[in-house]
């Protein structure tokens, strides 16, 4: 699964007035779940022994429409879950993690998809004297993201109703620290949710007539910066920075289309080029070439009011060193401040292997 690193940003929804006051009601969840752990990389194969189990509990606010955005993504809700789990691996132990989520409705709101970002604790993460066993978790803080879909039935007696679907758990220190294989579990959900206020729903807001939305194009300068490791143990975190240029151009109210160059200054890549020019003499590596890089890219955005999930695919036009192959991908949140400074936190990645976190910001023209 691609890492999807960074934190989730939980918008708050303004009065419509001074006068107006809103009414916000909430629901809450908890869940049972039992799974596998998938084998995604034959190198956690050892780390697969017996079926993880755990729970889940989650705090969801609702929103009927006081935001135009709201109303355009069928009223979600904006929320909090923290998860449970036991990897049933003594050498992974166990995970605490907690979320910012978005809840996602279809099929009359019968349909949830959640989507979560947030930090995870690993009680016995790599280490190379005591737990050298464990190569899936690096670090004993990781990012951790959660994908739910499943059937929710509200309100079956006094509030209370019951749901059931199946979950994603991915945890990741994204490079930070090697090894950093990751695990991703595959598990099945139910539980009970309740509402408290369930005799006091407001209604929901109607869209009202759908208008057009575009803006001309846009150029844009990003500097992200953050810190990695290369997937040598012990190998030593380095500072990098990554200078971008794009154009963008609005093309609705939910969706941007871009395209533009980077050029990356990744310091891990020269300690790994003099690594492996001494190492592994028969590698060819000379320890001469240049660490440096230079791609060509083009993405999306997808808006929530001021914030948007960026997904982007580039290709190293400037490749000197091999390293995970030309292609990379990029996945991450971007926060607008008024209409020309942005912020971004994304996850760079080559196809499933994450190279870094990064931290940037930019300046839209």
């Amino acid at each position: 699964m691609r890492h999807l690193y960074a934190l989730l940003l939980i918008f708050h929804i303004f009065a419509l007035s001074a006068q107006e006051e809103k009414v916000r009601p909430f629901d809450l969840e908890a869940d049972l779940f039992y799974g596998t752990i998938l084998e995604h990389n034959p190198d956690i194969s050892h780390l697969i022994t017996e079926h993880p189990t755990g729970l889940m509990l989650a705090y969801n606010r609702k929103t009927y429409g006081f935001e135009e955005w709201e109303r355009r993504y069928n009223f979600p809700d904006v929320g909090y879950t923290f998860a449970y789990q036991d990897m049933k691996n003594f050498h992974l132990g166990e995970v605490y993690s907690g979320y910012a989520h978005y809840n996602f409705y279809y099929w009359k709101r019968r349909l949830q998809f959640r989507i979560g970002q947030g930090i995870a604790v690993a009680t016995k993460p790599y280490d190379r004297e005591t737990n050298f066993i464990n190569n899936a978790y690096g670090t004993r803080v990781m990012s951790s993201t959660m994908l739910k879909f499943g059937y929710k039935q509200n309100n079956i007696w006094k509030g209370f109703g019951l749901h059931a679907g199946v979950s994603i758990i991915h945890y990741s220190n994204a490079n930070l620290r090697a090894p950093n294989n990751s695990t991703n579990t595959w598990a099945f959900t139910a539980g009970i949710n309740y509402f408290p206020d369930y005799e006091k729903m407001p209604d929901y807001i109607p869209m009202g007539e759908k208008t057009k939305y575009s803006e001309p194009l846009h150029y844009n300068v990003v500097a992200r910066s953050g810190v990695n490791q290369s997937d040598i143990n012990n190998s030593g975190r380095y500072g990098f920075l990554h200078l971008t240029g794009f154009v963008d151009k609005r093309i609705n109210h939910k969706s941007t289309l871009v395209g533009g160059v980077d050029v990356f200054f990744s310091n891990f890549l020269k300690e790994l080029i003099r690594y492996e020019s001494i190492a592994l003499p028969d590698s060819g590596v000379t320890g001469d070439e240049d660490w440096k890089r230079a791609g060509i890219y083009v993405g999306h955005e997808l808006h929530f009011d001021e914030m948007s999930f960026v997904s982007e695919l580039g290709y190293y036009v400037y490749y000197p060193f091999d390293f995970e192959g030309r292609f990379y991908n990029r996945l991450g949140l971007k926060r607008t401040f008024g209409d020309h400074l942005f912020g971004v936190v994304t996850v760079r990645a080559h196809g499933a292997k994450a190279e870094e976190v990064e931290f940037g910001v930019g300046w839209r023209f």
